[in-house]
């Protein structure tokens, strides 16, 4: 891989992280301030519940995906970028232009999902 596209990654890399890191930072701040507030009749209060559940999912996804930015941004430091973990092979570029964090060459996340398929 030649250091234009590594670096188009990388900056694709750190604009995902901000855009999960602002919305997790947004996203609670007016749910605590509105919550803080101790308003509200049984209704609210169970529809509030339910947001706040959904939020917290949400943020367990945005989470997990922030993880995943930050090791591809570590592998890119470390030059192992575009390299699947299993096999060892280059990811290949179309892959990581649609998935910046991948890990897995097509083929081992194939195979990997076949046998979650499969249990």
């Amino acid at each position: 891989m030649d250091n234009t596209f590594i670096e188009e990654m990388k900056e694709l890399l750190y604009k995902e992280r901000k855009e999960i890191l602002d919305r997790m930072n947004g996203d609670n701040s007016s749910f605590k301030e509105e919550g803080a507030t101790g308003r509200g009749d049984s209704v609210d209060l169970a529809s509030d519940e339910g947001a706040f559940k959904k939020m917290e999912a949400l943020n367990a996804m945005d989470a997990k995906r922030l993880t995943a930015v930050e090791n591809a941004l570590k592998r890119i430091s470390e030059n192992k970028y575009g390299i699947c973990l299993k096999c060892g092979k280059k990811i290949p570029e179309e892959r990581l232009r649609a998935m910046p964090s991948a890990v897995l060459c097509i083929d081992c996340k194939s195979a990997e999902e076949k046998r979650r398929t499969n249990y």
